[in-house]
């Protein structure tokens, strides 16, 4: 183990928030410039994330963009919600690109059509350098933020993607996956995670492949939340209590993922927070009582077909949102963990946990008829 953390502590020049000794204790965020508290609060927004800038947990504009025949979001492109001049307004430094496929796909199709869309992202990204840059790891992220450039992250994708192979599972984590979505097959389903699943969830941890578990049902998140060595992510849940929509989280289940220092990203969708920023402002508060504030994130969940709260219409308008926290008392260092700070917790957790992993485990050969029959 001492070689492990000495490896660790290696790689850490990349960035100030690349210490991997302890990821899962949260750590004090840096504080923003301190700005005067009688300062309008949508300035004082712009002053905080220009430190502290958003995460953003889900874009739904690698399937978007197919539809188009020319764009450039480098320069500015009206037939989606992103593009980079949008992201630098909102002060957006870091995206997750969803590899999610309409429901029609399923099947061999599935990992077919998943691979393209990976490929899809790749070629987005090369042909907008000056405003894009792929990005695995949290140091990669925050060098990318450092460069002036907004970090792409691949994933989530769908589990259908895997085609019930761990061997696929292997081949997308080369390619640069970092989210999978546990729902929507037969090994992660209503009745919760299988014998494979669990397989599935360990493998992942194995690898540094981040669980996202929105959408799960809720026996398979409760049993994600005990097998996983990583933190969890939730990339588009609120809190149920304020919204029965499917995908966000009863008051148990959020107690449970900030025990287990997952990580809840509440979507600006008007489906599942409310039709104002107020709403999603509710949200938030909600979540950061349950789970606590270092268990809270943040999802756009733009260009994903979804409408969206008043004042938050694009991904320029974060700033709205984090005038409306301001309003509420939310500190300056609870802003920061929201906006950044905890997904590069989350990101680090998964990186300490693979390698970790990797010095006790060798890559799985389970099949799905070995251990479900």
């Amino acid at each position: 183990m001492a070689d492990l953390q000495d490896e660790l502590h290696a790689t850490t020049e990349v960035g100030e928030l690349d210490d991997l000794s302890d990821p899962f204790t949260p750590r004090p965020a840096p504080r923003a410039p301190l700005s005067d508290p009688d300062t309008e609060p949508l300035e004082r927004a712009h002053v905080i994330l220009a430190a502290h800038p958003v995460a953003d947990g889900y874009s739904g504009l690698p399937w978007a963009l197919r539809h188009l025949s020319w764009y450039d979001l480098e320069l500015g492109e009206s037939s989606v919600d992103t593009d980079v001049p949008r992201m630098r307004e909102g002060h957006v430094g870091a995206l997750f690109w969803s590899l999610h496929l309409p429901e029609s796909i399923g099947g061999d199709r599935a990992v077919g059509a998943t691979m393209e869309q990976l490929d899809l992202v790749k070629t987005v990204v090369a042909a907008h350098p000056e405003g894009l840059r792929l990005a695995e790891t949290a140091g990669e992220t925050t060098d990318a933020q450092h460069c002036g450039r907004i970090a792409v992250l691949l994933g989530p994708a769908g589990a259908a993607a895997l085609g019930d192979s761990l061997g696929i599972l292997r081949s997308l984590h080369s390619l640069g996956l970092r989210l999978l979505t546990l729902s929507g097959v037969r090994w992660a389903s209503e009745a919760g995670l299988t014998r494979f699943g669990e397989e599935v969830l360990r493998e992942m941890n194995r690898l540094g492949v981040l669980a996202d578990l929105s959408g799960a049902s809720d026996d398979t998140v409760r049993r994600a939340l005990a097998v996983s060595k990583a933190p969890v992510v939730c990339t588009r849940s609120a809190a149920r209590a304020l919204r029965p929509h499917p995908a966000n989280l009863p008051d148990d289940l959020l107690a449970e993922l900030g025990a287990a220092k997952g990580l809840c990203m509440v979507p600006l969708t008007a489906e599942q927070t409310g039709p104002s920023v107020r709403d999603v402002a509710d949200h938030l508060d909600r979540v950061r009582e349950i789970a606590g504030p270092e268990s809270v994130a943040l999802s756009g969940t733009y260009d994903a077909g979804t409408a969206h709260p008043q004042d938050l219409a694009d991904a320029s308008c974060y700033p709205h949102l984090i005038a409306e926290l301001l309003r509420r008392d939310w500190s300056e260092p609870d802003i920061a963990l929201l906006t950044w700070g905890n997904v590069q917790r989350v990101l680090r957790g998964a990186d300490f946990t693979a390698r970790a992993a990797r010095e006790r485990r060798e890559a799985s050969t389970a099949r799905i008829s070995d251990l479900d029959g």
